[in-house]
């Protein structure tokens, strides 16, 4: 696995009555059918409005089909708050068994936590979910929708990525021509170098089959914010079918990224993705 080390720390989720619990690995049969990773880093004050939305559906749905089981995994990624404390808070109300908490022993970025999460998961299908709550999580219905309409899934395995494309004209009014200039420079790189197919790459809403985030969390090497487009690279290197699927979105306060640093670290790792899979410097099985 591309860089994949656990501290001591990372391989224990710490369950509802304080207790250290084995992380699972993604190499073991599924034993729920969804699993929902989180990643979180100073998320104290956003975290809760995402977790009462999502586990309010995932309740709801569970009463309706009780075959229907789920795990959410908030993986806080080194935070200076209290992230951890206030996931926590939810274990012990839902369970250990629906909610775990997975502490990193130091920030590792986005897609470091998200490749964590999901190599600690029990799910059937697995889905990144944003820990702004910026997609409603009833939404998981129409990424479901568009992974089932990719069947029959060669190797089990499959994507559906949620996307704001369809928002984008809305959004163009609101911002600053510096920042759409940004944006329209981020796309067409991301368009020349990487993935030709799919017009939102960055929404941070995606299911995934269990054998295809093994295999492309597996090769993955860019743990930061362009580790979408790592991962769906990835897929299209190894013929993973890709839906794309119109979700709804909100911008929500107190975003990570700094516009302009942010761009120019993402597209420095959109170069180096291309130009390393292209000299073999990374290699795909």
């Amino acid at each position: 696995m591309a860089g994949l080390h656990r501290h001591e720390e990372e391989k224990f989720f710490i369950n509802a009555e304080g207790r250290k619990e084995p992380v699972p690995s993604i190499h073991d049969p599924p034993t729920t059918e969804l699993s929902v990773v989180v990643p979180s880093y100073n998320e104290e004050n956003r975290l809760p409005l995402m977790m009462n939305e999502a586990l309010d559906y995932l309740e709801k749905r569970q009463k309706r089909d009780p075959s229907f089981t789920y795990e959410v995994i908030v993986v806080d990624d080194g935070s200076k708050d209290q992230t951890r404390k206030v996931a926590m808070k939810y274990c012990k109300k839902y369970g250990g068994d629906k909610v775990r908490v997975l502490s990193l022993v130091k920030n590792r970025g986005k897609g470091g936590a998200v490749r964590m999460g999901v190599f600690s998961s029990r799910g059937k299908k697995i889905l990144m979910a944003d820990a702004d709550g910026a997609t409603k999580f009833a939404d998981i219905e129409k990424v479901e929708e568009g992974l089932k309409n990719l069947e029959p899934w060669p190797n089990q395995m499959a994507i559906s990525c949620g996307s704001r494309a369809h928002l984008e004209k809305d959004s163009i009014a609101k911002r600053s021509y510096f920042r759409t200039l940004l944006m329209y420079g981020f796309h067409f790189l991301v368009w020349f170098l990487c993935v030709k197919k799919i017009r939102d790459t960055q929404c941070g809403f995606k299911l995934l089959t269990r054998e295809a985030a093994s295999r492309t969390f597996s090769a993955l090497h860019i743990e930061r914010w362009a580790f979408d487009v790592e991962l769906l690279y990835i897929a299209q290197r190894l013929r993973i079918p890709i839906a794309e699927v119109a979700v709804n979105w909100t911008e929500i306060e107190g975003s990570k990224l700094v516009p302009f640093w942010s761009w120019l670290q993402m597209g420095r790792d959109l170069l180096f993705i291309r130009l390393r899979y292209m000299t073999g410097a990374w290699q795909l099985e």
